[in-house]
């Protein structure tokens, strides 16, 4: 499984933008997550859709104003992102999974594949 993210760049605080992560390879049954990070933080948590259920999960700092959807048909997840501030500047990275557990659902190191980034970055 490759992932190929895209849809970063520059945006002005309050301002909206959509990220999207293609895969190739079979991703169906696959959990499917975006994470984020900073200049000098750790990698975080995003977003994800579980691959039981397909229900999604925020991270509680960011329910409200980011939306995860998936498109199956374009084996392709979004990430919209609403009223920007400039601490969601960061690198955000797609993720996938196929053997994930709910309890994992937010922890980088429990997905195996990973898309190479896209910088997103808000000014004020």
């Amino acid at each position: 499984v490759q992932l190929q993210a895209s849809g970063g760049g520059s945006a002005q605080a309050g301002d909206s933008l959509g990220l999207s992560c293609t895969a190739s390879g079979r991703t169906f049954g696959y959990t499917v997550a975006w994470f984020r990070q900073a200049p000098g933080k750790e990698r975080e948590f995003v977003a994800a859709m579980f691959r039981n259920t397909g229900r999604a999960y925020y991270a509680d700092s960011l329910r409200g104003r980011f939306t995860i959807s998936r498109d199956n048909a374009k084996n392709t997840v979004y990430l919209q992102m609403n009223n920007l501030t400039p601490e969601d500047t960061a690198v955000y990275y797609c993720a996938a999974d196929g053997g994930i557990i709910l309890s994992s659902i937010r922890i980088p190191r429990a997905y195996d594949y990973w898309g190479q980034g896209t910088q997103v970055t808000v000014s004020s």
